[in-house]
This record gives structure tokens, C-alpha cells and sequence, in this order.
């Protein structure tokens, strides 16, 4: 049924199936998430997501260019590229012309910038994709590839976390975002800052909990990533950080009086910090899982 006329047009209904998908997935390893919805909600409020994020190498074909072509499928068109240097990552912003479905954040990690070990252990990755899997499939399928072993998460780590990140966890969102516009008992992200931390979420205090400025269009913060269980090569088990929740506040554009649509590459590569392993206790790749 035609959108407008008492339904929604198929991509849309496609977009959102994709985007419940990558929901699903995402609260499984990030507990955390519902708990922040039912403190929000018990406060009466309603709020849309802001934008997703997902990760992948430079590589295919787990790299951007694959990763991004069921969105625009969907509709989606890209919205500004991003450069961070000091994590050797790129990333790209999409966002939907219809306005009611969030935006995309994609990046990846520019592996050629990286140690000849990493470079060989995301070749082997993207080799043990499916071979013919379609790019949606590949959003969604789990999991991304057989479990690496252990021993590689903690080389990897020791280089890259963001790195060893994608090679544990594969293809899936990496955060989902609070749109703090629409928040009404809040005034503004800092206050909603302060009542996550008296609630015990732990926050990403990377520089500052409230990363961005009015000036910036855009503030942002975000929670320390979920330990979760991971299963590793021969039933291995560790606790290593999963995903975080992002708060996003934009600001109207002044040259478009419109609410800014982009991302600010500061903020971004402070908040790449929430699943660093540096913010949970010390043990390597982590405490064997109970």
C-alpha cells in the first residue's frame, strides 16, 4: 500500500525489517539496552533512534563498499565521509530522504595502514565468509565467519581494538542511538548524562561524558560497551566488551535552519573508545567467561 494512503511502501517496510533485524542482534549481546529503555520509558518517554553503526576491513567482502549497498538499496544516500587517521579508519554517513528511518554510520579499517600480521588475519576473515552470500545476508547472518581463535583476538587487540572487535564479533551494529531531541523530561544531554551515571550505567568519560558542543551542531555521548561471553575457536570461552548505547542531541543548521544531519569526526574517534578494553578490568582478552 502506498505510503500516505494508510500503509507503508515496501522499501520502507523493508528498511525497518532490516533495521528490527539489527535490533535483535544488537540488544542479545548488549543487555544494557533494554535496561536504559525501561529507565526512559518509566519516565514516559518516546524517542527514535538517531543513527545505527556498524564495522567492518577494508576488505572484501566485508568492506564498506559491500557493506553499504543494502542501504542504499533501501534508500539511503550517503551523507558525508569521515578520515581517522590516528585508528587508520574511514567511515561514511547515510541518511534516508523519507526522514522516518535513522541514519547509518559505516566504517572501516583502512588495513593497509596496519602490521602485516593484521593485514594477513583479516584476508583469512574475509576469506571464510560464505562464499555467494548476498550483502544483506551478510548484515545479518550469524555468524559472520567461524570463531577465531583466542590467541588471534589478543595479538589483534594489542594493535587494534577496533580491529579485534569486528574480528570477534563480525558483521552487526555496533551501537544503536537514543535521539535526545525528542526526550522531554531531560533539558539536555548533560542532564541525561547525570541521570544514567546515578542509575549505575557507566559512561564513556574519553576526553569529556558529553563529547561535541551546540557550536559543533552535534553533541554526543555514549555508555561503556557490555562484557559479554564470546565463544572462541575449540568452545573457548571469554568475556571481552560487546556494544554500547549512544545519546545524541543535534542543533538546527544555520545556513539550512533544518537539525544538523551529519557527525563530527572528533567526537566519533572519542566515542570508538566505549569498547576498548582499557575501561573494563585488566586481563588481557578478558576473564574466562562463568
Amino acid at each position: 500500500m502506498p505510503e500516505g494512503e494508510g500503509g507503508k511502501g515496501a522499501g520502507l517496510r523493508e528498511a525497518e525489517a532490516l533495521l528490527a533485524r539489527l535490533w535483535r542482534d544488537y540488544v542479545a549481546i548488549t543487555p544494557q539496552a533494554q535496561r536504559i529503555h525501561a529507565l526512559l520509558r518509566a519516565r514516559g518517554e518516546r524517542f527514535r533512534n538517531d543513527h545505527v553503526a556498524l564495522r567492518g576491513f577494508d576488505v572484501a567482502p566485508i568492506g564498506l563498499e559491500t557493506l553499504e549497498r543494502p542501504f542504499l538499496e533501501l534508500g539511503w544516500e550517503p551523507a558525508g565521509a569521515y578520515d581517522f587517521p590516528e585508528k587508520h579508519l574511514f567511515g561514511r554517513g547515510y541518511a534516508h530522504p523519507s526522514g522516518a528511518l535513522p541514519r547509518i554510520f559505516l566504517s572501516e579499517l583502512r588495513t593497509g595502514e596496519c602490521s602485516r600480521e593484521l593485514r594477513a588475519a583479516a584476508a583469512l576473515i574475509a576469506a571464510r565468509v560464505p562464499r555467494g552470500a548476498a550483502p544483506r545476508e551478510l548484515l545479518t547472518r550469524r555468524p559472520s565467519w567461524p570463531p577465531i581463535p583466542v590467541e588471534l583476538y589478543e595479538r589483534l587487540l594489542a594493535e587494534s581494538e577496533y580491529a579485534a572487535w569486528v574480528a570477534a564479533f563480525g558483521i552487526r551494529a555496533n551501537h544503536f542511538t537514543v535521539h535526545v531531541n525528542d526526550l522531554a523530561t531531560f533539558p539536555g544531554l548533560r542532564e541525561l548524562a547525570r541521570f544514567l551515571e546515578e542509575q549505575g550505567i557507566r559512561l564513556n568519560g574519553e576526553g569529556d561524558v558529553v563529547k561535541g558542543s551546540p557550536e559543533l551542531l552535534l553533541e554526543q555521548s555514549s555508555t561503556i560497551a557490555d562484557r559479554v561471553p564470546v565463544e572462541f575457536a575449540g568452545g573457548v570461552l571469554r568475556e571481552i566488551p560487546s556494544c554500547y548505547y549512544e545519546f545524541a542531541r543535534r542543533y538546527p543548521d544555520p545556513r539550512t535552519g533544518e537539525l544538523y544531519q551529519g557527525f563530527v569526526a572528533a567526537s566519533a574517534s572519542a566515542l570508538f573508545e566505549s569498547t576498548d578494553v582499557r575501561h573494563h578490568r585488566a586481563g588481557g582478552a578478558g576473564s574466562p567467561a562463568t
